[in-house]
């Protein structure tokens, strides 16, 4: 019953997103260690007992064929942008005090909609954030002049000096466990393992790849820049970035702005780190994932392990 327990939480998890699932990806993405044997096999009873259903290749909590057309096609056209988003991981990797590049989102699971963005996920060099983060949205609202902003959403930034991620839930620990490395292997590999805690959700995070497949040299114009603002002026200039930023997106908060998807419009913005709040997002995905577990335990109770 814990095994059953178990699968069900990832199907309630993917299912908020219609993202069906094969044997092998739940057998990835379980809370356990298990043969991927004994997974088939409770998939198969579970599958009998009418609690999950087959959409062709894969497995689902809905019995709904087009989930397999839906994820069929966000597979193929994930693929497709995937070859630009490297390319664009290797572009952004050349502003100053880049460190790492990481592709994330629902590209990074590779499942895209004709609406998706290409996120990235950013790791800076120490106290030199928000001097990165502004060059690279500066180059953002040139992309607007083309109609390429869509490709490049710089979501999420840390630096080398908190690379360790403060929200530990199901949310973030399928993040990580889902980033693709991109550029920066040395700041990729210590943020992975700084932030291990993700195994407790997922056994196999410790076998996840850690390296990107090509870091490109830095270039003499980012070794540059970053000589010339190693000093105390660019200690100021990385505080006045924040600060300037910070009173920013609180007058955006305020005027209850909101995002393309429709969602409000929230940063924050510490001394270390540029995320949305998870306030908004993070915290209605995980009330409705816990609400799932709860629906699927009230129908079938005996379910043993507790959620985390």
């Amino acid at each position: 019953m814990q095994l059953q327990s178990s699968i069900l939480k990832v199907f309630a998890y993917f299912d908020l997103f219609n993202y069906p699932l094969s044997v092998e990806e739940v057998h990835y993405y379980l809370e356990t260690t298990t043969e991927e044997y004994s997974v088939r096999k409770e998939i198969e009873i579970l599958i009998k007992e009418g609690r999950l259903f087959r959409t062709g290749q894969y497995v689902s909590l809905r019995n709904d064929p087009a989930l397999e057309e839906r994820r069929n096609w966000g597979r193929a056209h994930a693929d497709t942008l995937l070859l630009i988003a490297n390319k664009g991981a290797r572009f952004l990797y050349q502003f100053p005090f880049v460190r790492g590049v990481c592709i994330s989102g629902s590209l990074s699971k590779r499942c895209a909609d004709e609406k998706a963005d290409i996120d990235y996920f950013i790791i800076t060099r120490a106290d030199r954030l928000w001097i990165a983060r502004t060059l690279m949205h500066l180059f953002k609202k040139l992309t607007f002049l083309i109609g390429r902003q869509h490709r490049y959403c710089m979501n999420y930034y840390i630096d080398e000096e908190a690379l360790e991620i403060k929200e530990k839930n199901i949310f973030t620990a399928t993040e990580l466990l889902t980033l693709m490395p991109a550029s920066g292997n040395g700041g990729l590999t210590r943020f992975f393992n700084a932030n291990d805690w993700a195994s407790a959700w997922y056994p196999q995070y410790r076998n996840r790849n850690r390296a990107a497949a090509m870091t490109p040299k830095s270039s003499l114009v980012k070794r540059c820049a970053e000589w010339l603002l190693d000093n105390r002026i660019g200690n100021y200039l990385d505080d006045y970035l924040r600060n300037l930023t910070a009173r920013r997106w609180k007058i955006k908060e305020e005027r209850g702005d909101l995002t393309m998807r429709g969602i409000k419009m929230s940063l924050q913005c510490g001394k270390h780190y540029s995320r949305p709040n998870p306030e908004h997002f993070q915290q209605n995905v995980l009330h409705r994932y816990y609400g799932k577990v709860r629906e699927l335990t009230a129908v079938h109770p005996p379910i043993s392990s507790e959620m985390k």
